[in-house]
């Protein structure tokens, strides 16, 4: 039998071509919202960075002016960046540290599975305002009932968010409240472990801390490296509960056109998204706020490529 002839060369050209437009048919979705959502406002940020503009007039190029004005004469930038990474670096890790314990805690219980998985759920489910308004009025050093408990048992309470040195950690405490969403992903990610190995390290003797070293650590890594991702990128977009807490702290009503700046008491609460939306939109000072977004997003790309690196300590070779 003679050898099939090999195809022409144009109808290998359109063999091709017509993959290449079905995958680029399956992949126009993304593409649309990429463009849409993520590489337009990004080069619009960037534009708008060397641009004057008040979102009334014209824009028109300053140069680097407003990348000067953010780095050398804007004070709330230092308190804002020092705020913002601080949340990073302590919620971040608090939330996985609890949420992991959490996760752990419900696994092992052997009665009462369902009341407490929901337990500790509902409070994530509660709206961040909702949430802000019920923990500061808890934490309200003059009626709410958490300082009362713990004056009538003798210690002296703080102030809360009264309180700059207490600002910070009473977020960090809200945020632990709701660690509902964590447990769950960890939970998940628990009772996924095969239960072989479990067996095996307590045929060996291990411990309770040398099982979960050797044999839950690196079944969850991956788990934990999502957690912690996520956790980096969402605090620095932190805004709704630092300032709504700081609102209500302050006692400050408000009112139709009343303008208040975030970040009470002494800016101890401002944040990096706080000073973005105060800039863009109620100085209207577009340029300003479009070099704080991009430095806020260099940080995020940054630390979120350490972490993904292997060498960071959280994902072993093999995975």
């Amino acid at each position: 039998m003679a050898p099939l002839a090999p195809a022409p060369a144009s109808a290998l050209r359109r063999k091709v071509l017509r993959e290449r437009l079905r995958t680029l048919g399956f992949l126009s979705p993304w593409l649309v919202g990429f463009t849409v959502f993520f590489g337009y406002p990004l080069i619009a940020t960037v534009y708008f960075s060397f641009m004057h503009y008040n979102q009334i007039e014209p824009p028109t190029f300053v140069g680097l002016r407003n990348w000067r004005y953010v780095w050398e004469q804007m004070p709330l930038f230092g308190p804002a960046l020092w705020n913002t990474l601080w949340l990073v670096v302590v919620m971040v890790a608090l939330r996985v540290v609890f949420g992991l314990g959490i996760g752990l805690l419900v696994t092992k219980v052997k009665t009462g599975v369902g009341f407490f998985r929901t337990a500790f759920y509902l409070p994530y489910l509660a709206p961040p305002v909702a949430a802000t308004v019920a923990f500061v009025f808890l934490l309200n050093p003059g009626t709410g009932p958490v300082n009362a408990i713990l004056g009538k048992v003798g210690i002296d309470a703080p102030n809360w968010f009264n309180d700059p040195n207490w600002a910070k950690p009473s977020l960090v405490m809200l945020s632990l409240w709701g660690i509902g969403d964590l447990m769950v992903i960890f939970m998940a990610a628990l009772l996924d472990v095969p239960r072989e190995q479990y067996e095996a390290a307590e045929l060996d003797g291990a411990g309770a801390l040398t099982t979960f070293r050797y044999v839950t650590w690196p079944s969850i890594t991956p788990i934990v490296m999502f957690a912690v991702v996520t956790g980096v990128v969402q605090t620095m977009q932190y805004y709704t509960q630092a300032l709504v807490a700081g609102k209500l702290a302050s006692g400050v009503s408000v009112g139709p056109g009343s303008v208040i700046q975030p970040g009470y008491p002494d800016h101890s609460t401002l944040t990096v998204p706080q000073l973005v939306y105060s800039l863009g939109f109620q100085n209207f000072n577009t340029g300003a706020a479009c070099v704080l977004s991009l430095v806020l997003f260099a940080l995020a790309m940054a630390v979120t490529t350490l972490l993904m690196r292997r060498r960071s300590g959280l994902l072993s070779a093999e995975d």
